[in-house]
């Protein structure tokens, strides 16, 4: 593995995992109230082009870490449209 990859890998397990606390917190208190519907969304756009990128690029870490990124980031708007509701 190159360098380039191992420091793209580390970029994006850092940016991916960030989303990680705010998941469990929402998990654990079933509340969304100051969480934006909109910002998570055009953040899950954003998360879902790097993905065609780095398909197109053919570039595994930027692949990768991206689609566990959509997927987490895919998880929290589904808990805010979840327990918006409550």
């Amino acid at each position: 593995m190159v360098l380039t990859d191992v420091i793209g890998f580390v970029a994006g397990i850092c940016v991916t995992i960030s989303i990680v606390p705010q998941i469990l917190k929402v998990w654990k208190r079933k509340k969304v109230k100051d969480i934006s519907l909109k910002t998570f969304s055009i953040i899950t756009f954003g998360i879902a082009l790097w993905v065609v990128y780095g398909i197109l690029k053919k570039d595994l870490p930027i692949i990768i870490t991206n689609s566990i990124s959509l997927v987490l980031n895919g998880i929290m708007i589904f808990f805010i449209l979840h327990f918006e509701k409550e």
